[in-house]
């Protein structure tokens, strides 16, 4: 699909290249020519082109939405058990700060 509309590309190109180097031709004929028959043609024919692969994207993305709303919730964090490998200690009482060792 794309080497297409890369060809079709350089033909209007060499078009305006030719509108505008012949004698009785000029700039803007050939702008005009590279938009009219090359930008403008190619970009909506590529648009309807892609619209079954945007319709396909679309339908996956919410199908994906709906697993996820389907899913369980995972357990919040406080919910799951210290994974840090390392023993809990106990909680110091109020106002009384843990006991270290002077190095």
């Amino acid at each position: 699909m794309y080497l297409i509309a890369i060809a079709w590309i350089y033909v209007v190109l060499m078009m305006s290249v030719a509108e505008a180097t012949n004698t009785t031709g000029t700039v803007l004929g050939a702008v005009m020519t590279f938009l009219l028959y090359g930008v403008l043609p190619l970009a909506l024919v590529l648009y309807l082109l892609k619209s079954p692969d945007r319709r396909r994207a679309i339908k996956a993305r919410e199908r994906a939405e709906n697993l996820a709303a389907q899913a369980p919730e995972p357990p919040a964090a406080s919910d799951l058990p210290d994974a840090g490998g390392h023993a809990a200690g106990a909680a110091p009482a109020a106002g009384i700060p843990p006991v270290r060792k002077e190095p």
